[in-house]
């Protein structure tokens, strides 16, 4: 063979050779959708075999997105938006073998170890990109923890699907180890495609309830959406949750837009001594997907919170507003408001409420 046929044959296979490597990549990380639904049908809040918001579908007006145009590609590129130095953050000294009365571990974007009454759970944990494929939506900066110093939860509790929230080679790693994953209805097919025993999965809708150990898990609602692809959007459900001990009570929002829900879930389980609020990833072009930075504090006011700790930001560019833009907002609204309790750890840093002292960090970066 002549040598530029064997230019020509590499030029042609070399490409073809990636794309099936990414293509395979991406196959392993989409998960697999309900085989049967029809526990689902009797449902209110699924119809025509999809999930729903009692709102409707989350909206998209491309004339009304603020910074540009919000197309895939992107999501290729480092982060436009990215902070130019490495963020602070703590690497975590050790942690209690048994866990504490209420003590929290900030991870970045909505990854929490949450210690409440004797119990560890491990929210939405993500030590990795948030995309099926290694180079895209690529995060700012490591994790304060490797996934492998992790601490052995109790319960790995995931809101949604999206791959910035479900992970799996996290979930692989602990799929043989003793804890039970707490999922949305609709997302224990991906954990069973993933190598998970579906005695370790209970799945949830809104308002259901899972108890053990004076310990009560219920998820209630969120306005969202979920699919890992395209054509898997809505086929599982997104929740929040609600923590409950003996003592203590905690309301993880998960991805939400803003809605009656909140006053609800305040007026059912509330008070609360610390609430997750997502902060970040909003847009006038996809109202209703997340929190604006005043729904925050409306929404805090709604659940009956005693203190704030703002997540969903600090790791990922997930939209066209610089990275710090939403927590110097909620920070400002908080201080106008003035009876909001505004807690924001640095990521890794040991918190227990009304106790470990804060900083505003990212002022001066």
């Amino acid at each position: 063979m002549f040598p530029y046929k064997k230019v020509l044959v590499v030029a042609i296979a070399a490409p073809l050779a990636v794309v099936a490597l990414l293509a395979g990549c991406a196959l392993r990380e989409f998960g697999q959708t309900p085989e049967d639904v029809s526990s689902y049908e009797n449902l209110s809040y699924f119809t025509d075999g999809k999930f729903r918001n009692p709102e409707g579908d989350t909206p998209y007006y491309p004339d009304r997105v603020r910074g540009g145009k919000a197309g895939w590609f992107r999501f290729l590129m480092p982060g436009l938006n990215a902070p130019k130095t490495p963020l602070p953050m703590v690497r975590p000294d050790g942690f209690a073998e048994k866990p504490e009365e209420l003590a929290v571990y900030w991870l970045g974007h909505s990854s929490l170890i949450i210690d409440l009454e004797g119990k560890r759970f491990l929210v939405d944990p993500i030590f990795g990109n948030a995309a099926p494929v290694p180079f895209a939506m690529r995060r700012y900066g490591p994790s304060p923890l490797a996934r492998e110093e992790l601490p052995l939860p109790d319960y790995v509790l995931i809101t949604h699907d999206h791959y910035d929230h479900l992970e799996r080679a996290t979930i692989r790693y602990f799929k043989d180890r003793e804890t039970l994953f707490i999922v949305p209805l609709g997302v224990g097919a991906h954990l069973v495609k993933w190598g998970v025993a579906p005695e370790k999965i209970r799945e949830l809708g809104w308002s259901d309830e899972f108890s053990k150990d004076g310990i009560s898990i219920v998820a209630e609602r969120a306005v969202h959406f979920s699919g890992r692809t395209w054509s898997t959007r809505h086929s599982s459900l997104w929740t929040s949750y609600v923590l409950k001990g003996n003592q203590k009570r905690v309301f993880v929002s998960g991805d939400t837009g803003y809605g009656e829900h909140f006053r609800d879930i305040g007026a059912k389980h509330g008070p609360f001594d610390v609430v997750f609020l997502e902060i970040d990833a909003w847009n006038p072009g996809w109202p209703r997907s997340h929190l604006f930075p005043t729904e925050v504090i409306r929404a805090y006011h709604d659940v009956r919170a005693r203190s704030l700790v703002p997540v969903h930001w600090g790791v990922f560019d997930l939209a066209l507003h610089p990275w710090d833009e939403s927590i110097r907002m909620i920070a400002a609204l908080a201080d106008e408001d003035g009876n909001v309790n505004l807690l924001t750890p640095l990521m890794g840093q040991k918190l227990i409420p009304g106790v470990t002292k804060v900083s505003r960090w990212w002022e001066g970066l």
